[in-house]
């Protein structure tokens, strides 16, 4: 597909001058560390393997490799771009005058508050789960493989609603600051998309119709083709769910010992300063 080629390919230039373009300036708060690249390589390399590679044609055949894309596109794509911090990328990638632009576009109170509300952690939650059920009624799915145009919307909602949701919960300010919310949305996420491939899993019926005539080539049935499919969003999926919560619940368990000793540091440097007053 060219338009995905071309659209990784301006993906690759935006970070590459971005990166550039930040370095050589004065200016190097904020700016992109190398393990920020390194993520953002890891993305690239993931969305290639899900958009690109002999995966994408089988998914058309396949449910199982369908699913696959979508798990790759969610759990892997998604949070290793927002950990690459391609805001910051993007912005420094535009010539001057327009990165003036954008800064005052940004600033504008409907883009602000329209940012505010869904990058808050239970609304970005919430549309990614709706995105995530809706586009599995056999009706819409089905017709994701009658139409090129409704397939790429389809990996679009998906890939922009998993953005939303790690970005609330890993980069945004109010995420960071509720580690314990965190890990909930983590589980509760882990909990409804399992519960997904749960009932694909262990359906008696065909959902998708579509792969009835695709999948014996395979060496599979349908039914045994959608339930791999489900596996797949149920267990390696939660996997990855498992794991974001435990390394938010460190996070959190850190930040908390970092206040206690604060907290100490300040009872005893008040007393300190009390007994030398007194002395």
């Amino acid at each position: 597909d060219p338009v995905m080629i071309g659209s990784l390919a301006v993906l690759v230039w935006v970070s590459v001058q971005g990166v550039f373009n930040l370095r050589r300036s004065a200016q190097k708060r904020g700016g992109i560390q190398t393990r920020e690249i390194l993520f953002f390589a890891g993305a690239w390399f993931s969305l290639v393997v899900a958009l690109v590679s002999p995966l994408h044609p089988w998914g058309e055949i396949l449910f199982s490799a369908h699913m696959t894309q979508h798990e790759i596109l969610m759990l892997i794509s998604a949070p290793l771009l927002i950990l690459s911090k391609p805001f910051v990328a993007t912005v420094w990638a535009m010539p001057r005058g327009w990165r003036r632009g954008t800064k005052n576009l940004i600033k504008a109170a409907p883009v602000r508050r329209t940012w505010h509300f869904i990058t808050n952690p239970f609304a970005a939650w919430a549309i990614h789960a709706v995105a995530l059920w809706i586009w599995h009624v056999p009706a819409l799915f089905e017709r994701t493989l009658q139409s090129d145009a409704v397939h790429t919307l389809q990996h679009v909602s998906f890939f922009l609603s998993a953005l939303l949701f790690w970005y609330a919960i890993i980069a945004s300010p109010r995420g960071l600051m509720g580690y314990g919310a965190g890990v909930l949305y983590l589980f509760t996420t882990m909990m409804h998309s399992g519960l997904l491939g749960a009932f694909l899993t262990f359906t008696t019926s065909v959902w998708y119709p579509a792969y009835e005539k695709t999948t014996a080539s395979w060496g599979l049935s349908p039914l045994e083709d959608q339930q791999l499919g489900g596996l797949i969003m149920w267990i390696p999926a939660g996997i990855v769910y498992i794991v974001a919560a435990l390394i938010m619940f460190a996070g959190w368990l850190k930040d908390s010992e970092k206040r206690v000793l604060l907290r100490e540091k300040r009872m005893f440097g008040a007393a300190d300063a009390k007994t030398e007053i007194e002395t």
